[in-house]
């Protein structure tokens, strides 16, 4: 259960500057950003070229809306426990800046008007794919995995790999293995970025009754985890190799390593009962992902020699 705690109250906005930074809130741009630095790079890769600029715009404009969709329909279903941790307490429902009501129609409104630019722009597959993502990540994720389980994260983070599915079929009309497998990369991905993040705010988490690893777990079995998935993660990175050049394999070693020394690192650290510092990996994470898909992007773009293998 929740602790209910008072949470600042403020007047609603009222200036037209306040409201549209109250809605930008709402839509965490912040995550949004993460989500197209891994979309366009699927699309280059899939073309194994540069496809069209006005694909790859319309692809961006109807992810934004899509995750917008999710971000602020999550924003009204988490709003108690927004309300209840320091992390999130400035944002737009906590602090009485937009309704929950108008949250919930201007979510709704942006997942139907994503359907409609994507069908309308690309294909219907893409589009179904993006309303399939909105509904997984409010219905199973926020209001189902989140409250319930430890491994909330682990399958409810599937909704973060979409993107790249969505740009591959935005491309291509179809889903195909290196799409799975950038699906993988991120799937593996996400437990470390966020289980860091819990590690530091494991007493938000725990107050507003989110079973966050880190809150149920001992501190040496969540960095054993994080150890565990990172290697997961970097051996999957290569699973695309045979879809690509030496350019993102290289990349995609060397970033690997460098996020696995720094996983093994907090391990050793936890394992002497050191004080750790879990959000340098967690900054790292988002460093490491913008790397390795900007190495698959320009790999894509030069259309560099696909890799040949003995087998």
């Amino acid at each position: 259960m929740s602790t209910v705690v008072d949470a600042p109250r403020t007047r609603p906005a009222r200036r037209p500057a306040e409201l549209l930074k109250a809605y930008a809130g709402l839509i965490k741009p912040r995550v949004i950003e993460l989500l197209l630095v891994t979309t366009i790079p699927a699309m280059l890769l899939a073309e194994r070229g540069i496809p069209s600029p006005w694909l790859v715009l319309a692809t961006l404009v109807g992810g934004t809306m899509a995750a917008g969709s999710a971000n602020a329909l999550n924003c009204v279903a988490d709003a108690d426990i927004d309300q209840v941790m320091k992390r999130t307490r400035a944002r737009p429902l906590v602090r009485h800046t937009v309704s929950n009501r108008h949250a919930l129609i201007f979510g709704i409104a942006l997942g139907v008007a994503s359907f409609g630019w994507l069908w309308a722009t690309t294909n219907l597959l893409a589009a179904s794919l993006a309303v399939g993502t909105i509904l997984f990540y409010v219905f199973v994720y926020t209001l189902v995995l989140k409250r319930r389980t430890a491994q909330n994260i682990v399958w409810g983070g599937a909704a973060g790999c979409m993107p790249v599915v969505i740009g591959w079929a935005g491309v291509t009309g179809r889903v195909d293995w290196p799409a799975l497998v950038m699906f993988g990369v991120i799937f593996f991905w996400t437990p470390p970025h966020t289980w860091s993040l819990a590690m530091k705010y494991k007493d938000d988490y725990q107050r507003a009754g989110v079973p966050m690893l880190p809150v149920v777990a001992k501190p040496t079995y969540v960095s054993r985890q994080i150890v565990v998935f990172t290697w997961l993660m970097v051996a999957w990175t290569l699973l695309l190799a045979p879809a690509t050049g030496w350019l993102y394999t290289a990349f995609a070693v060397l970033a690997g390593g460098w996020f696995a020394f720094l996983a093994h690192r907090l391990h050793a650290a936890t394992k002497r009962g050191e004080q750790t510092k879990p959000m340098k990996l967690f900054h790292m994470s988002n460093t490491y992902l913008m790397i390795v898909f900007v190495a698959l992007a320009v790999d894509s773009a030069l259309g560099l020699p696909v890799l040949s293998w003995p087998f």
